[in-house]
């Protein structure tokens, strides 16, 4: 039986005693969460890939093109007059993570990071094709330079660098749309001469952070990882080992001598580790949550007779006490207010507008004797045009009995940009009931009211008596 060893605190399990890289060879992974896990990734990748293809009324159905300050999710246009929005989001993006991890840890990474779907799902699949399981791939490793050797490793990186490639270009077509890209292509290099680097830089990046740096963006690069270790708890569900049943810890035949813990101290929860540590030391800032232990352990106590769940999702809390609850008071507490969270921020979305409609009497200017028997003001208006196709607007006075005079040219207002304009309201002095008359302007685009505003026209103060 192996006593506690807490060394493991003081470094990361891929960094040896003299600072110097250890690779992970990590096993194939296969098991009932890993089966889940891999539907997951296919699901989001495949989304990923074909999202750029699918449009919505002449646009795609998403797009975050920073340059023009355009963005388009699931077919609804935000342009930047709808920044409050998108900061509201954020907001609420930086809340629900909050709240989420404290709940559930670093389920995300796991199932979710788009960091760990390439690197298990993709490149890692394509290593264990080329190259072999993990003991192939460390034999590979440690012999000469020869022909085998040579093709494999050549095919292996060729690969992955044509992966990079085609995922920056999908990368790149949610930023400029897929048309463009396409016309990027076809342009070729020599006249997107920029374009081409930029796209190179980044899938050279793209490639190191998969072929070499691998889970080092987990342990070292990725805020979110920091993150984890001020934001979970005793009560924090995560991939956890229960070391209430499992120790004191020992080979299968002397646990059943002396009665030991279920653990038989195999160690294939180590082997098949992604970021190479030991889940049995405890939660470890390098876990990434992605149950590759929990299927491995699950495996060994099907395999000696013993029921599964030594290594579980639970909290430290739930283990310690022998409750186990994935769902208690707390988690479902913090769920309900993510989930409102959500709807909040859904229905925001919802009820934006087409158009944003702002009309204000010009500063100091009074109200002009317009013929014998009619007044004007003069107005500025502003209108933002948030729909996919130009307009035309009039603006017309619904409530009174005027008509609307334009200063200056009345330009089409095209999609996305902001109309501004003056026009001189003109109203009988019949119409006026006060020195301050309430006026209701329609805007009007192909004869259809689309906003109405409402405002105020000046006129002298004897109209109060």
């Amino acid at each position: 039986m192996k006593e506690h060893n807490s060394s493991y605190r003081d470094k990361i399990g891929t960094v040896d005693e003299q600072g110097h890289r250890k690779w992970v060879y990590a096993k194939k992974p296969k098991g009932q969460f890993f089966n889940k896990r891999k539907i997951v990734a296919i699901v989001l990748l495949a989304l990923m890939f074909i999202g750029p293809f699918i449009k919505y009324k002449g646009d795609p159905i998403m797009l975050f093109n920073i340059l023009e300050r355009k963005f388009i999710i699931f077919g609804i246009v935000f342009w930047p007059q709808d920044f409050h929005l998108i900061l509201l989001s954020f907001i609420t993006l930086i809340v629900f993570i909050v709240l989420f991890t404290v709940i559930f840890g670093r389920i995300f990474c796991g199932w979710v990071c788009p960091q760990t779907i390439f690197m298990e799902f993709v490149f890692r699949r394509i290593e264990y094709l080329i190259e072999g399981d993990a003991a192939a791939q460390r034999r590979l490793d440690k012999q000469d330079w020869d022909v085998d050797k040579i093709w494999r490793k050549s095919l292996k990186h060729i690969v992955f660098f044509l992966i990079a490639i085609a995922t920056s270009t999908i990368f790149l077509s949610y930023i400029i749309g897929i048309d463009q890209v396409l016309e990027f292509y076809k342009q070729g290099p020599v006249s997107q001469l920029g374009g081409f680097a930029a796209l190179t830089l980044f899938s050279g990046a793209f490639y190191f952070v998969f072929a070499f740096f691998r889970e080092q963006v987990c342990s070292i690069a990725c805020p979110y990882g920091r993150l984890q270790g001020v934001l979970v708890d005793k009560k924090t569900i995560m991939v956890g080992y229960d070391y209430k049943r499992g120790e004191p810890r020992g080979p299968l035949k002397l646990a059943e001598e002396k009665g030991l813990g279920d653990c038989i101290d195999c160690n294939s929860c180590v082997t098949v580790c992604p970021t190479g540590i030991d889940i049995k030391n405890g939660t470890q800032l390098e876990c990434i949550n992605c149950t590759a232990c929990i299927d491995a352990c699950d495996s060994i106590m099907d395999r000696i007779g013993k029921p599964r769940g030594l290594i579980r999702y639970d909290s430290e809390e739930g283990i310690s006490s022998g409750k186990s609850s994935i769902f208690n008071t707390r988690s479902i507490a913090y769920s309900v207010v993510l989930t409102l969270l959500l709807f909040f921020v859904a229905s925001m979305f919802m009820i934006r507008g087409d158009f944003e409609v702002t009309i204000l009497r010009q500063r100091g200017t009074m109200y002009q004797e317009y013929g014998p028997d009619s007044l004007s003001n003069i107005y500025n208006y502003q209108i933002v045009n948030k729909i996919r196709e130009d307009i035309n607007v009039e603006i017309k006075s619904d409530n009174l009995n005027g008509r609307i005079q334009y200063i200056g040219p009345k330009d089409t207002i095209r999609k996305g940009e902001v109309g501004k304009g003056t026009f001189m309201s003109i109203i009988g002095k019949k119409e006026l009931t006060s020195s301050n008359t309430a006026v209701i302007f329609g805007i009007y685009n192909k004869g259809k009211i689309i906003e109405e505003y409402n405002s105020t026209f000046v006129g002298p103060n004897n109209l109060d008596n």
